[in-house]
């Protein structure tokens, strides 16, 4: 799913006041982040995660990874939250605006 830069901006303002919902520590990407993640995305849609790395290039690595294996959009960064957005297979909440 390929995002306008308007519903980018759209969900960039909904995640503004969001609270991290999943936090990666020292473990980094485990099959238990990633479930929690694949749960809170297919109830929330858009949710804001944080990651733990004192390194920048792992901290980026890191998202990367973990949007890839949730299938979710990286919509925002800042520091060590991220915002990601993934529709719901079913009843999606979240409406986009039209592209354009």
């Amino acid at each position: 799913m390929k995002l306008s830069e308007r519903q980018k901006k759209f969900l960039r303002r909904m995640a503004h006041d969001l609270k991290p919902v999943v936090t990666v520590g020292d473990k980094g990407v485990t099959d238990t982040v990633i479930k929690e993640l694949h749960g809170a995305l297919e109830h929330h849609e858009l949710i804001k995660i944080k990651v733990r790395a004192g390194d920048r290039e792992v901290r980026n690595a890191t998202i990367t990874e973990l949007a890839e294996k949730t299938s979710a959009m990286l919509i925002s960064r800042v520091g060590n939250i991220a915002a990601l957005y993934r529709a719901r297979k079913k009843d999606p909440k979240i409406v986009l605006p039209k592209p354009g």
